[in-house]
């Protein structure tokens, strides 16, 4: 049976040569592999994501109309995305199918920024400035918003995924997977913008962003009621849910970066058989091949030794005369962590400080040296702030040529100081105390940990009185009332 090919392209392209010579690439060498496609059954996607009036739910509505028109008498298909073409595919099979069974029976991700860039919070004047990525478009504002780290969408596209109960991969469903590169195109790298050549990335999109392998942790401050009948706000934040995320198979491509006509996942793609991406060909032919859940599971494991073997080689770039002082490279592995601070009635807090401690002391001074290599605030959900950190800094790494051996860390905890701390409404700072288990839970290495905390909301029984007529004159004024401490409202 020959095999439909639909192609998805990324944000804030302009025409069809974003595809490169890939569709054609694959054709030629898909019947060595088993895979019988017709170039009457490839199909180039084009949708508008650089009008700022277009976001991600219209882009969903349009794929969702082109399938149903233009690709009615096809039974099914394999969708292979670049960049933000993952994200799209994936917002439409959850609005429109809430994860259940479609005409996709293949979602090949290449690059995807499943939770998002780390460059989309530069804003649009600067990266429509970065042509090497964005050929000189203007990005789209509602896209952008959406691809920014810790967006509101982004975070319940993601937390939704990772409570799923992964029947949605089947025979009879879909099968997903993630391939990336971790290099970055020197030629490409923008001076002013370090995200360009942000170790753990492409030069757009981390491995850790891609990657769909995740977890969600939700920490909670109780209220606790004395014996006195009175409530008091603990001082401890407790796991009340853990879960990780069905398990994809994630495939990092050697000597791969996010775009470019010589590195980039996609466009570096020759039809002439070149060498250089002929793992990217395999592998997305070994992705096509799956037709069975044992297939689906012996290409997980396939994929986890080939990319530690990737890792592994890419560990020391030497870029010579790239940067004076700066010519080598190490490309130790990296986790991101995104947290979202709300109260117990629902509402964001987003005055806050957030302290990680670490060791049996729960110290924050026992972290190793460089271990945060990024901390971003959402420009709009300022409740929710990412953290990227050194994966192998923290775990500790081994020596080599270029480094010391680093000693790690076997516990970690965190601190939040919420404010306002007085006031009828207030907020009381609470901890969970270092430990390995949430450290286990939280820092894996190329993965997404979701952390959500909850804090108790405290309100004041002075919010709302009830006085005797004879209490008070008619005309009392009690506007300027000051905050006294006078009990909680259960």
């Amino acid at each position: 049976m020959k095999k439909t090919l639909v192609f998805i392209h990324g944000w804030s392209v302009t025409n069809l040569n974003t595809y490169g010579e890939l569709p054609e690439r694959l054709q030629l060498e898909a019947a060595a592999n088993g895979v019988e496609i017709d170039i009457q059954h490839i199909f180039l996607s084009r949708y508008i994501s650089f009008h700022d009036e277009v976001g991600l739910d219209d882009i969903a509505k349009g794929l969702d109309s082109a399938i149903k028109e233009q690709l009615r008498e096809i039974q099914n298909f394999v969708c292979i995305t670049h960049s933000t073409g993952g994200p799209v595919v994936r917002h439409w099979w959850n609005y429109f199918y809430d994860n259940s069974p479609t005409k996709i029976s293949h979602l090949i991700m290449l690059a995807p920024a499943n939770f998002g860039s780390a460059l989309a919070q530069l804003g649009k004047a600067r990266l429509s400035r970065i042509k090497s990525f964005f050929e000189g478009v203007e990005p789209g504002q509602r896209v952008l918003n959406w691809l920014e780290l810790g967006s509101k969408s982004s975070w319940e596209l993601n937390k939704k995924w990772i409570l799923s109960d992964a029947n949605q991969i089947e025979e009879q469903g879909l099968f997903p997977f993630v391939l990336t590169g971790q290099s970055i195109d020197r030629k490409l790298y923008d001076h002013l913008n370090s995200y360009t050549g942000e170790i753990g990335s492409d030069g757009v999109v981390r491995t850790a962003a891609a990657n769909l392998n995740s977890r969600y942790i939700q920490l909670k401050q109780n209220a606790i009621k004395t014996k006195n009948n009175e409530v008091k706000i603990s001082s401890t934040l407790d796991i009340v849910e853990y879960k990780e995320s069905p398990e994809v198979p994630l495939r990092i491509i050697t000597g791969k970066s996010h775009s470019g006509l010589e590195k980039g996942i996609m466009n570096s793609v020759r039809k002439s058989r070149d060498q250089k991406s002929k793992e990217t060909i395999t592998s997305i032919l070994k992705c096509i091949n799956v037709d069975s859940i044992e297939k689906y599971n012996e290409l997980k494991e396939q994929f986890k030794l080939e990319t530690s073997i990737v890792q592994k080689n890419e560990l020391i770039e030497t870029a010579p005369e790239f940067i004076f002082f700066h010519t080598h490279f190490i490309h130790d592995r990296f986790s991101q962590v995104i947290f979202r601070i709300t109260d117990s009635e629902g509402y964001p807090i987003t005055d806050f400080d957030l302290l990680l401690t670490a060791g049996q002391n729960n110290n924050p001074n026992n972290f190793p040296p460089g271990f945060v290599a990024d901390r971003q605030q959402n420009s709009i959900n300022k409740e929710i702030i990412t953290y990227y950190f050194n994966y192998d800094l923290i775990v500790g790494a081994p020596k080599n040529e270029f480094r010391k051996k680093t000693e790690g860390i076997t516990q970690i905890g965190l601190k939040i100081i919420p404010r306002p701390q007085e006031g009828f409404v207030r907020f009381v700072t609470c901890e969970i105390k270092a430990n390995e288990d949430l450290l286990q839970k939280t820092i894996q290495p190329n993965s997404t940990t979701l952390i959500d905390i909850v804090l108790q909301r405290v309100v004041s029984k002075g919010v709302f009185q009830i006085n005797n007529i004879t209490q008070f004159p008619k005309d009392f004024d009690f506007s300027k009332t000051k905050w006294e401490d006078k009990g909680i409202i259960e």
